[in-house]
């Protein structure tokens, strides 16, 4: 441990880090990052373009990516239609964030990460405080090393009070010494700033790391006391991602101002903890990028990189060596995969001999293919159609058809889809959108940006698609006439990931109104 580490964590409560905490947004907080060409930052853009052909060839869905070097933008390109105005759900990505509002009230001495988790939450602890329980510290927190018998997250967001339930829970190892995953420890650590501060999560972080950077635009869920969920929840543009990850590659230095001690960025991003596993028959353990180690919610990566990650491949990739940055949002199973490409053919791009030029044209004509079939069918009549009691709750379903495009309402939610095209709406369909977790949404779903398209499978089948684009997931929906009937069927992106699962929502079923 530097001696910078060492006494940046003993003094940290005692003398508070003088920050640097601006107001309001203004012209300078807003600017964009710089902008320059692979060559000039000795990178060589046909590895770029050898990794944008495997991840199409290989069917990795991205929905964004941006490349850094030397704090430049040296690639960027968003799928349509994704763009770089829209947000995207982060989903676990959100994690590092919260470690991050940690780290700005341990530099303001507002808590230190030896406190121990008992100690904040008096009105919410079991009747019976176990040995394991009292010993957990805020480091255990954030180094995912609880001790929980069992991973508390799905237990927590049923309730009410998710911090009395996270209390309430086993913790059947010495807090400190065995790594599990859980999500439900960084919504304690978003909890806890919350009470030493007086705000969520994201009101903190604002003025002292959204702000200096330039982000705007940012959501996250809360939880039903209002706390942000931590550990999932928050949503953000693409470029968002790259500052924050520019920020650490800086060591919470920007624009020559100091926001974050050095000693917090190194601490946070280093080795705490190992995952267990090891070698597989596949794939051994130096090749696998979950078994590398994990810091203050911060991933370890082969060799010096380290990075923030959120389920279905959100990335925040940080390669100090290579003094580069790389983000990505997506909807994968295998994020591993999705890394192994990184490592195939950006990393060796980066300092190339003799970098060769090549034209990004192509990035900016990215785009993710609408439904594909008929634009017509003989069955493409306007009609209204009487549902039969469903769970959503709709009674009826209306299609119309005419000038490219296909609408469909049920009951007063309506959704346009092009044919064969992207049609860009907003709607608040029950049971949309999907999402991976429950916790940290209201009940009555809220309206969603989505993009719809449609076609004919053949002359009964009408399947529409339609992407919900400020998160991974999308819907299809298959929609199957015969004469004076419809049965509506739903398959999401995430069921679809399991070819044995299936939707929870059953088929519509309705006939022609009278």
């Amino acid at each position: 441990m530097t001696t910078s580490r060492r006494t940046f964590l003993r003094t940290a409560s005692l003398a508070p880090f003088s920050l640097w905490i601006p107001r309001a947004f203004s012209e300078e907080t807003t600017l964009q990052l710089a902008r320059s060409v692979p060559e000039e930052q000795g990178v060589t853009a046909t590895g770029i373009l050898d990794f944008i052909d495997a991840i199409e060839r290989e069917k990795f869905e991205l929905h964004s990516f941006m490349m850094l070097r030397h704090g430049k933008v040296i690639a960027e390109g968003w799928w349509k239609p994704y763009g770089p105005e829209f947000v995207h759900t982060m989903y676990s990505m959100s994690k590092s964030f919260t470690s991050t509002a940690v780290g700005f009230a341990v530099a303001e001495g507002k808590l230190s990460v030896e406190d121990k988790v008992v100690s904040f939450f008096a009105d919410d602890l079991p009747a019976t405080i176990s040995e394991n329980l009292a010993a957990m510290r805020v480091k255990d927190l954030l180094t995912m090393s609880t001790g929980n018998e069992k991973e508390p997250t799905g237990v927590m967001v049923k309730e009410e009070n998710w911090a009395r339930t996270f209390l309430a829970q086993n913790i059947a190892h010495k807090p400190g010494t065995q790594f599990m995953y859980n999500s439900a420890a960084t919504y304690m650590c978003s909890a806890i700033v919350q009470r030493v501060t007086h705000q969520t999560v994201l009101d903190y972080l604002t003025p002292r790391l959204f702000a200096p950077l330039g982000i705007k635009g940012m959501k996250w869920e809360t939880c039903p006391h209002g706390v942000n969920t931590g550990g999932w929840g928050l949503s953000i543009q693409t470029e968002g991602l790259a500052k924050f990850g520019q920020f650490l590659l800086q060591k919470g230095q920007w624009n020559g101002r100091q926001l974050l001690p050095v000693a917090w960025i190194e601490e946070a991003t280093r080795f705490h903890i190992q995952q267990p596993g090891g070698d597989k028959k596949d794939r051994p353990k130096a090749q696998n990028d979950w078994l590398q180690g994990y810091g203050y919610q911060f991933w370890r990566c082969q060799g010096t990189a380290f990075r923030g990650d959120g389920a279905f491949g959100q990335f925040t990739i940080v390669l100090p060596e290579q003094d580069a940055v790389i983000v990505m949002t997506s909807e994968n199973k295998n994020m591993q995969g999705q890394l192994d490409l990184v490592w195939k053919h950006l990393l060796p791009a980066i300092d190339a001999k003799s970098p060769q030029v090549a034209d990004l044209g192509r990035l900016k004509t990215l785009a993710l293919a609408p439904q594909q079939g008929s634009k017509t069918s003989p069955a493409a009549i306007s009609k209204k159609f009487k549902l039969e009691a469903n769970a959503l709750g709709l009674n009826t379903a209306a299609f119309s058809f005419g000038d490219g495009v296909c609408s469909f309402s049920a009951d007063d939610h309506a959704i346009t889809c092009g044919l064969e095209s992207w049609q860009r709406g907003e709607a608040a369909f029950p049971g949309t959108p999907p999402r991976l977790i429950s916790g940290g949404m209201p009940k009555k779903p809220l309206p969603s940006k989505i993009a719809a398209s449609a076609a004919w499978t053949d002359d009964q089948t009408l399947v529409m698609q339609w992407r919900y684009y400020e998160t991974p997931h999308s819907d299809r929906v298959t929609c199957q006439f015969d004469g004076d009937s419809v049965t509506i069927s739903f398959l999401n992106s995430i069921t679809a990931m399991n070819p044995k699962a299936k939707d929870a929502r059953a088929p519509l079923k309705g006939r022609a109104a009278v």
